[in-house]
């Protein structure tokens, strides 16, 4: 191994490190710092964090998406606007987890293998070339605002804070998918669609629990 193949090798390494153990830093301020807690029932609360624990990890999983897929990246312009969209999902990161913390509760138990299975996932897109890799972005922002909807039927109306957050979540992740879509995505095969939505729903009926 070369030393800069080593090097990048540990950067990454020391990433993933800080992704799944919470070290995430927002360089945005929160939505919803500025609005005043709810009084939630201990059902309310605990539905919520469920559903906040389920966005951190989706949030871990876009972490390991956008670096394996800037990573494989052929482009400059690709690379940033992978790296762009990378650090404000971060932003989503940071929110999440000050708002699980909020409700009293936890992360996922099963990070490390959330952001693993992702890594993998964004790498064999990557590999795909840059057409299919942004394409997998599209239809990935596309699946995970449709869940952010569903999220907004489901908090509870007067959880405030947590809508507050989901609703510009889900703002973000249109922009990130039309912003791949304008560096020259194609359309995913009808299966490939169908497997991503698969994976996801495994992912968030686990992660609501562990």
């Amino acid at each position: 191994m070369t030393n800069f193949a080593l090097d990048h090798f540990i950067l990454g390494f020391d990433r993933a490190l800080r992704v799944v153990s919470g070290l995430a830093h927002a360089t945005r301020p929160n939505p919803a710092g500025a609005i005043e807690e709810a009084s939630l029932s201990e059902q309310e609360q605990a539905h919520s964090a469920g559903l906040m624990r389920v966005n951190h990890v989706g949030e871990i999983c876009a972490q390991a998406l956008y670096d394996a897929q800037g990573a494989w990246a052929s482009t400059e312009a690709i690379r940033r606007q992978l790296a762009r969209s990378g650090m404000e999902e971060e932003d989503h990161l940071a929110w999440t987890a000050d708002r699980i913390r909020e409700l009293n509760s936890r992360t996922s138990l099963l990070n490390p293998l959330w952001y693993g299975g992702a890594y993998l996932c964004g790498a064999i897109a990557a590999k795909c070339g840059d057409a299919l890799s942004l394409g997998f972005v599209v239809e990935t922002e596309k699946q995970v605002e449709a869940h952010l909807a569903s999220h907004l039927q489901q908090l509870p109306a007067h959880d405030g804070k947590s809508r507050a957050l989901v609703t510009q979540m889900r703002d973000d992740e249109i922009a990130h998918g039309a912003a791949a879509q304008a560096l020259g995505a194609a359309e995913l095969p009808a299966a490939v669609k169908f497997g991503m939505k698969a994976m996801a729903k495994i992912m968030t009926g686990t992660a609501y629990y562990l």
